[in-house]
């Protein structure tokens, strides 16, 4: 009894430690996150250089915030798994729980993202670069999540996936200038039109795999581009349709006058209004493509999704209806992109088809295939890599000083971007999180 009693107080203490071992490495990944935030500002005339700011108090309240949220979800979520293992040890534990789930210091990040930028260049309108950045980058991971369904989750690899992009787009594009319907209507409506279209692309394919599916979707791709591109009277052509009403905060405009966001309460008129309020917006849909997913995979949908992706002939073996599992897939993946490609037009007011070249589908792809196709952190990591980092490179002066003045950082940014891509796939070809956990674990037979 005392040697059990000895066992248990060792475990509980051995649990303890790395419970307050992973906050503080959350908080200290919230610091590293928040150097580049803090440390760049654009100065007119001179780019994006590293000053040094006085800023840091606000970053170490972040980083405090962050360590106490993590501890927190961290003790609740042990709480109640001991609580679960004593009411039932046999019980069928989740795995994926906040491993799955974005990390506390992302979040953290993303929330902050405008206020820090803020503080950073000493200005809500000199910080918009960094809000426009997060915008587009998050926009690439509601993407790279919604393709995950796809290719990650059921196994199915579609190079196609930037159609359901642009018919989100052009569905928000038309019902808003034609039919003049809202935003918030058209929002759900352009997510309908495109997983109508995903599941119009999977009746096709269903006999298909490997090879032969990506060709197949790569055609409905660029059929969908072609369409777009000659059908004048419809879709305005290679020219593309402008002057898309912008959104508004729940019937509010952000404009100037009265009646505008500003006036209404109580603000001074600012333009960044609009943009921080695109930034929370697309932050929120990413969020529900992130919790949608994670429930998802919790449902007998879900399971069979795996199996899929596992293995198609050992699933109809079981029984599984392969076709409307397929269907799913394709539907509800295309759904989040159509979402994803109704906030594009929103936020530039103007498509074409131009914008949903092949091109974006590879880069897509490829965010899913970096972070590791299933993992949810892991694309999410991948789409600030390979959109952010980029930018983050545009700018290497202190390369001038090793290869000389006449040094352009601009010409090799993106060959440096892709030999850190190579040498990522030759070390870690599976992704950055390659582990593929199941969605539950039995627990041990009495």
């Amino acid at each position: 009894m005392a040697g059990t009693a000895t066992m248990a107080r060792t475990g509980a203490g051995g649990e303890a430690a790395a419970i307050v071992k992973d906050a503080l490495l959350h908080a200290l990944v919230t610091l590293g996150l928040s150097i580049p935030i803090v440390s760049y500002r654009t100065d007119a005339g001179q780019g994006t250089g590293l000053v040094l700011t006085s800023r840091w108090g606000e970053v170490a309240i972040l980083c405090a915030a962050v360590f106490g949220l993590r501890l927190a979800q961290q003790l609740f979520l042990a709480g109640r798994s001991r609580h679960r293992a004593k009411a039932d040890p046999s019980a069928p534990a989740a795995v994926s729980r906040a491993s799955a789930l974005i990390a506390p210091f992302t979040l953290g990040i993303a929330l902050t993202l405008p206020a820090l930028a803020a503080l950073a260049t000493g200005g809500l309108s000199e910080s918009r670069y960094w809000i426009d950045l997060g915008i587009l980058i998050l926009t690439y991971v509601m993407l790279g999540w919604g393709l995950n369904i796809v290719v990650g989750l059921a196994g199915l690899l579609d190079l196609g996936y930037v159609a359901f992009y642009a018919v989100g787009a052009y569905s928000y594009a038309l019902l808003s200038t034609v039919f003049g319907l809202s935003f918030w209507i058209c929002l759900p409506l352009a997510g309908l039109f495109a997983a109508a279209f995903g599941v119009l692309l999977g009746f096709p394919v269903l006999r298909l795999r490997g090879d032969y599916l990506a060709i197949v979707t790569l055609a409905f791709g660029e059929i969908i581009r072609l369409v777009l591109i000659n059908w004048v009277d419809f879709s305005g052509g290679a020219a593309g349709l402008s002057s898309i009403p912008r959104a508004s905060f729940f019937g509010i405009p952000f404009t100037a006058g009265e009646g505008g966001f500003a006036a209404t309460f109580g603000l001074d008129f600012n333009p960044m209004h609009r943009v921080v309020f695109l930034y929370y917006l697309i932050l929120a849909l990413a969020l529900i493509t992130n919790l949608v997913t994670l429930r998802m995979r919790r449902l007998p949908l879900g399971r069979a999704w795996e199996a899929l992706r596992e293995d198609e002939i050992a699933c109809r073996s079981l029984g599984i209806n392969t076709t409307m599992t397929k269907l799913t897939a394709f539907a509800l993946g295309a759904m989040f992109a159509g979402f994803a490609g109704s906030f594009f037009a929103v936020r530039q007011g103007f498509v074409s088809p131009e914008s949903f070249n092949f091109l974006e589908s590879a880069i897509i792809l490829a965010i899913v295939v970096l972070g590791g196709m299933g993992s949810q952190i892991g694309v999410a990591i991948a789409a600030i890599a390979m959109v952010g980092g980029p930018e983050l490179l545009r700018n290497l002066g202190f390369l001038k000083a090793v290869f000389g003045e006449h040094f352009d950082p601009n010409e090799y940014r993106l060959l440096l971007f892709g030999l850190a891509m190579v040498a990522m796939m030759v070390f870690r070809p599976r992704g950055l999180i390659a582990e593929r956990e199941p969605s539950v674990r039995l627990g041990a037979a009495r």
